[in-house]
């Protein structure tokens, strides 16, 4: 999958890398903005309870 991505981007291999970088640091910050939040509800780690 890495070898596909990295045939399909442009330039020599200093111009891909730093586009591998800046894609994968765009697909980190979308999950933090959006993806993160919409799951959040749906994890168990929110459900704590204090019993006496």
């Amino acid at each position: 999958m890495y070898a596909m991505l990295w045939r399909h981007l442009p330039g020599p291999w200093p111009v891909r890398a730093t586009l591998a970088l800046v894609l994968a640091l765009v697909a980190i910050a979308l999950l933090f903005v959006w993806g993160f939040p919409v799951l959040a509800p749906l994890m168990p780690f929110n459900d704590g309870t204090v019993s006496q």
